[in-house]
């Protein structure tokens, strides 16, 4: 499950929520392989209820009837999903969406909940490849608090592995690459999480597959659990369902800033999929719209997800969004540092102003200066804090603009650059340090 830069690509939630169907998939996977995969694109996800006929924009159907196979597994909706039915009208799963997915040179996730399905639970249903039953395994005191659909298992019995391992396996005969799972982190399902990595270690080696194993939704969760986290999952999540205001944003900066100087590739915190472009479309909040966040506030998401090496996981409909919400996913100068998997750390934390930095790498650093404040700002940058040399250049990757070093003087001893920042703006520069010892400096 390692992966040397955080995972990228799109999921159905933000512009679709429960509701999202085959053709949609489809034409989200042939924008991306035709638009951003050059970029590093490559992951398509179905959000969650998949297999819930009855889904509906706006929230969950209490103790809904789901669509299950005779083990009890989940099966994909075929109004929704009509690839799923083969010519003998059986239901093949995801076999089909991920083929053609795949043909297009990208991969393919699902969403899931934790534990077993409650329908699965009350019809005791066998679990494929085990002695063991649904009733057996399940720990029907052990529920989420805002979907009914699954209860959790009891970690304890043998069967719980027997379970996952059958629910994982076959995701893996379909196609599957990329797996999020749900309910799993509030509170920390420990067990849980190594029991669904085990199940995955489990489906590579019977089918030779690769899933990432994506884990929310993030609410409370410390950074004590970093290393199991690491250890068992690819990507979990560190907060709740991110939305379009800008106190969203602002909370996930403090979060990401905690977070970064404890990324390592294969293992990585992830600050929640980017609610850009059209959003809302049949989604769990709002109307259909454009990203409520104005374009200056886009780029301090963009920079942050990217300098703190958050996974990018687009919201918005890919076909419908514009143009504008497109080049901030494909601006090159900040993909090329993100794929080098060269997290920043915050290095001022002052009143609204938040200076991010990485660490000098062949002469090259990004240094970005985020005013969280509703009015302008003047920054201060002493190449002394990067380091850097009173040679170094600076751009600005979002404008194009070049600043100029100035000497040190009485006020600031140091050569240093001035930033002039609009109210919830970031400068992003890209900065050739020059000769980076700080004594010249």
């Amino acid at each position: 499950m390692g992966h040397a830069r955080p995972p990228m690509g799109w999921n159905s939630w933000d512009c679709y929520g429960t509701t999202v169907t085959e053709t949609e998939l489809l034409a989200n996977a042939q924008f991306m392989a035709q638009h951003l995969a050059e970029h590093g694109w490559d992951t398509v996800v179905c959000d969650i209820q998949w297999y819930e006929p009855n889904a509906r924009a706006g929230g969950y159907n209490d103790n809904a009837t789901l669509l299950l196979d005779a083990n009890g597994r989940q099966l994909p909706v075929p109004e929704r999903f009509p690839s799923a039915l083969n010519a003998a009208g059986h239901n093949t799963g995801f076999t089909a969406i991920a083929k053609q997915i795949h043909q297009l040179g990208l991969r393919f996730g699902v969403h899931l909940m934790r534990g077993i399905p409650r329908q699965a639970v009350r019809d005791n249903l066998p679990i494929a490849g085990s002695t063991w039953h649904a009733a057996d395994v399940a720990n029907p005191a052990s529920t989420c608090p805002w979907n009914s659909d699954n209860v959790g298992v009891n970690t304890e019995h043998p069967g719980a592995q027997d379970w996952y391992d059958a629910l994982i396996d076959q995701l893996a005969r379909w196609g599957v690459d990329f797996l999020k799972v749900d309910d799993m982190l509030a509170p920390y399902h420990a067990r849980d999480i190594e029991m669904i990595h085990a199940a995955i270690k489990r489906a590579a080696a019977a089918h030779g597959t690769d899933i990432t194993l994506s884990l929310s939704p993030g609410t409370r969760v410390s950074l004590r659990r970093q290393p199991h986290l690491a250890a068992h999952s690819t990507m979990w999540r560190i907060s709740d369902d991110l939305w379009d205001r800008w106190e969203d944003l602002t909370a996930q900066l403090d979060r990401l800033a905690l977070w970064a100087p404890h990324q390592t590739p294969g293992a990585w915190a992830d600050a929640d999929m980017l609610p850009l472009g059209r959003i809302g479309i049949r989604a769990e909040r709002g109307e259909p719209r454009d990203s409520r966040l104005t374009h200056s506030e886009q780029q301090v998401l963009m920079s942050a997800w990217t300098l703190a090496q958050s996974p990018l996981m687009m919201g918005g409909d890919l076909p419908t969004s514009s143009p504008q919400t497109i080049e901030l996913l494909t601006n090159a100068d900040l993909l090329e540092h993100y794929r080098q998997g060269i997290a920043a750390h915050c290095i001022l934390h002052e009143g609204d102003i938040r200076v991010w930095a990485t660490p000098p790498q062949a002469k090259l650093c990004h240094v970005a200066v985020f005013n969280l404040a509703d009015n302008s700002h003047t920054a201060v940058i002493d190449l002394a804090d990067i380091p850097a040399s009173p040679q170094a250049t600076a751009v600005d990757i979002w404008s194009g603009e070049t600043f100029t070093v100035n000497p040190g003087n009485e006020q600031h001893p140091y050569p240093h650059i001035v930033l002039e920042l609009a109210p919830h703006s970031v400068v992003h520069l890209r900065l050739d340090t020059g000769d980076t010892d700080v004594n010249t400096v």
